[in-house]
């Protein structure tokens, strides 16, 4: 399981294919995204990366907060979340991650919070069709009706659809089909629409009920088109005895030169001796 990233909500536009057809997409913003903190099972009993996102000003954070930054030596961030992943994907403190996490046909969920509507009535909230215009009616033909039973139960059930806060709420978007990626200016187009307004931030991940396909970076894309993978990291031995043998065959060959010179000029001496 790969980490996700954390994302600004630019708007929406469309993007023109091949064939003339157009599809809606939402621009998301990917601005320095950098690991903060690590959880490790030995540690904190699960697996984690702490990703930041943007650029904050340290005078409006508190303390504990700037010597966490501090910690890690990463620059002060405008948010901070985190993301759970497998062990074999845990990402270094300190590195940059890139718009190239996720790749063209790639399905994401997208979490965020949806835009707040306020107070609103059973119709609105909940699609209820209302009481009738006329026949007995009156001020009541947007209510929601009856909410309960008589005497038995002598309650209202918990959960039942009423007026009240429409929106304003965490929820999720499943198996969004990535559009396009642009690692230069750190833009993802994500297909359909995401919850949030415009400016707000939502958390892309890879989508949980869809296979992923091939070419994934793992254990994610840095900045710059950096490898983090542990076969980048560490060489293998093989590749370690060639650069030595590369490094020690220049030497041989001098030490090989020196010998011949000192034979040739020893073997000038006896002739001359000779003479």
């Amino acid at each position: 399981m790969r980490t996700g990233l954390i994302a600004q909500k630019l708007g929406m536009t469309r993007v023109f294919q091949e064939d003339g057809r157009h599809l809606p997409v939402t621009v998301l913003k990917v601005d320095s995204v950098h690991v903060v903190a690590q959880r490790t099972m030995e540690k904190d009993g699960y697996s984690a990366v702490q990703l930041s996102w943007g650029k904050g000003k340290p005078k409006n954070m508190p303390k504990a907060l700037r010597g966490h930054y501090a910690k890690a030596k990463v620059e002060p961030g405008k948010r901070l979340r985190e993301f759970r992943v497998s062990e074999d994907n845990l990402i270094d403190v300190g590195a940059e991650l890139s718009a190239a996490h996720f790749i063209d046909g790639q399905m994401v969920d997208v979490v965020g919070t949806s835009v707040g509507k306020g107070f609103a009535g059973a119709m609105k909230r909940h699609g209820f069709g209302g009481l009738r215009a006329s026949h007995g009616v009156s001020i009541s033909h947007r209510s929601h009706g009856s909410t309960g039973h008589c005497q038995d139960p002598g309650r209202v059930f918990k959960g039942k659809k009423m007026a009240g806060q429409l929106g304003n709420k965490r929820c999720t978007v499943q198996n969004l089909p990535i559009v396009a990626t642009d690692e230069a200016r750190g833009l993802i187009l994500v297909r359909g629409a995401v919850p949030g307004s415009k400016g707000g931030f939502v958390l892309i991940s890879d989508a949980v009920k869809k296979a992923q396909p091939e070419g994934l970076p793992f254990p994610a894309a840095l900045k710059g088109g950096q490898d983090v993978s542990e076969d980048a990291a560490a060489p293998s031995e093989e590749d370690i005895a060639t650069q030595q043998a590369e490094a020690e065959a220049p030497a041989e060959q001098a030490v090989a030169e020196d010998t011949g010179a000192e034979n040739a000029a020893a073997g000038d001496a006896d002739g001359e001796s000779k003479e």
